[in-house]
């Protein structure tokens, strides 16, 4: 069975990007495949990449560092530090680039927060991600690089994966 396409909303504030979709899979295992890294590593990045997640200490506190890897195998390291935990229900972390990110010059966005929430809706999960910047330029030069594109690439694999999972 194929599961349905998830529908998908995107809004933006001088400093917020908000990005909702709903999934065809219960709460708990969205949560799952968004909070272990053997998860994470099957569907984690836009279409084509692939992701290598170095640590994932989920708690207050605890840091998080991954490496997505692109198709034509350039590396693209993050990192972030876990800010608050309503497990099965929302998480709070930091969202960087990674030092050792090559901008190749360019002038990054910085100070991000990710809040991801998972709305329980039965047997769907509404799953909204907050990305909130400091300042209405670093919003602006987050979008100008294509992260409302990534992110929705990222969670068009999300859904494939979790459709797979539910077979």
């Amino acid at each position: 069975m194929k599961a349905a396409k998830s529908t998908a909303a995107v809004r933006t504030t001088d400093r917020d990007i908000i990005i909702t979709r709903q999934f065809d899979a219960p709460r708990d295992l969205v949560w799952k495949v968004w909070t272990e890294p053997a998860h994470v590593e099957k569907w984690w990045g836009p279409e084509g990449f692939s992701t290598k997640v170095k640590e994932l200490d989920l708690k207050p506190g605890g840091r998080s560092s991954y490496v997505m890897i692109g198709p034509d195998g350039t590396e693209y390291p993050g990192e972030g530090v876990f800010k608050e935990i309503v497990e099965g229900q929302s998480f709070t972390t930091t969202d960087e680039f990674g030092e050792e990110f090559d901008s190749k010059g360019a002038d990054l966005p910085q100070g991000m927060v990710l809040t991801v929430t998972f709305e329980d809706l039965g047997d769907r999960t509404g799953v909204t991600l907050h990305i909130a910047h400091p300042t209405p330029e670093d919003r602006k030069k987050h979008e100008e690089m294509g992260v409302i594109d990534g992110w929705n690439s990222s969670l068009d694999c999300l859904e494939r994966y979790l459709a797979d999972l539910q077979k």
